[in-house]
């Protein structure tokens, strides 16, 4: 029997309302589905056991369990935090565990011997255009999209799967049947319910940012080190950047840093709006910025976000494996070369300064203060004052 012969198909799994209602429906059409779950450490304990009863309630052929911190670390923070950009100017691209999640889905189909792969992405939003064109551009494999199939005949999808899986006996927490929820290594966003009808998030849109009446009373403040434009240390502990990321989660939710509400330009031309936190991502770009803002030249400074912008934006609309995408990670990675030294990040609740940075790659002339001190004079001052603005001075003497 050839892989395309196979009944058994790999589902990406969350738990979730979505993937929870594919199981049973592409059973029902006669597949033997094989979960995979990508743990990224992104949840607890308590959290992944429930994942893995959950799909053995649904009844599912086998269900596999992947560490991704590591590899989700390598190939999207690393690159992202050296890029400095969110999409739009704002969203830290929560989403891009996707990658990894399939990468997972493939390697357990290899082992399966067969070429069936399943999401749960609806047909409106933009991660079914990342889950496909990523299997897409690593082989030949046919696509299962149980929740695309069933909007050709249901509008209200969400209600139509609960009364699915509860007809058969399952049911759905009270969380995921209001808000569609992803939790991940990079943060927690959240969509669905009031959130969709851009009004205030209710107090159950909240994921792992204390609110305020929560936050501790004294400030926090960590330190961390950088080498070649990666983190490497927090408080002077060596760590792996998974790690790393994992406690500024925990440290800066505390305060509540990195929660926004979004409202972006998805890949297919809908708005999408979503809450999300990111408390760790947001601290490392802080302090990755305030290391760079140093240690690079102006033009570097200057040039380096239109890379970054265009890398971002290959990667929020799926084409994590475009060529372009490598090119530009080498340019990226070429510009940190310098990017090492400790930056200092303070807290007192909701935002998050660098407020020290300390680097033997400093741009700090000798002799020379901004708006305090100077080694060179008055007539040179006024000389370049006067070559620098020629051209703007010209054009109002002739054209006064």
């Amino acid at each position: 029997m050839t892989a395309s012969d196979s009944k058994d198909i790999v589902l990406a799994f969350s738990g979730g309302l979505d993937t929870s209602f594919c199981v049973p429906y592409l059973k029902e059409q006669g597949w033997n589905v094989h979960t995979v779950f990508a743990d990224t450490g992104g949840v607890s304990a308590e959290e992944r056991a429930t994942l893995e009863a959950r799909a053995a309630e649904l009844g599912v052929a086998s269900h596999l369990t992947i560490d991704g911190g590591a590899a989700l670390w390598k190939d999207f923070v690393k690159p992202f935090v050296w890029a400095g950009e969110g999409y739009q100017g704002q969203y830290p691209l929560l989403v891009s565990d996707r990658y990894l999640i399939v990468d997972a889905s493939l390697a357990r189909a290899a082992e399966l011997r067969t070429n069936a792969i399943a999401h749960g992405c609806t047909g409106m939003g933009n991660d079914q255009v990342r889950f496909d064109l990523a299997v897409k551009s690593q082989g030949n494999y046919r696509i299962v999209a149980p929740i695309r199939e069933i909007q050709k005949e249901h509008t209200q999808t969400r209600a139509y799967e609960q009364a699915y899986l509860e007809t058969r006996g399952f049911g759905v927490r009270a969380k995921q049947q209001q808000y569609t929820i992803n939790e991940n290594l990079l943060g927690v966003t959240l969509s669905g319910g009031e959130i969709d009808r851009w009004e205030a998030p209710g107090e159950g849109a909240r994921g792992w940012c204390a609110p305020r009446e929560e936050w501790p009373d004294e400030p926090l403040e960590v330190r961390v080190g950088f080498v070649r434009g990666e983190a490497v240390s927090l408080d002077g502990e060596t760590l792996p950047g998974a790690e790393i990321l994992a406690r500024l989660n925990a440290q800066f939710a505390r305060y509540g840093v990195g929660r926004g509400m979004y409202t972006g330009d998805t890949t297919i031309g809908l708005k999408g709006r979503i809450v999300y936190e990111a408390p760790g991502i947001v601290a490392l770009l802080v302090a990755h910025r305030a290391l760079e803002e140093a240690v690079l030249t102006k033009q570097q400074n200057r040039f380096k976000p239109e890379i970054a912008r265009k890398w971002v934006e290959l990667v929020y609309e799926g084409f994590f494996h475009d060529p372009l995408k490598t090119n530009l990670e080498a340019f990226l990675a070429s510009s940190q070369a310098q990017v090492s030294g400790e930056v200092v990040l303070r807290t007192r609740g909701a935002r998050v300064d660098a407020v020290a940075v300390r680097s033997p790659h400093l741009l700090h002339a000798k002799g020379a203060t901004y708006a305090q001190s100077a080694d060179w004079g008055v007539e040179e001052a006024e000389g370049f004052i006067k070559l620098f603005g020629m051209s703007s001075t010209l054009w109002a003497e002739v054209n006064r």
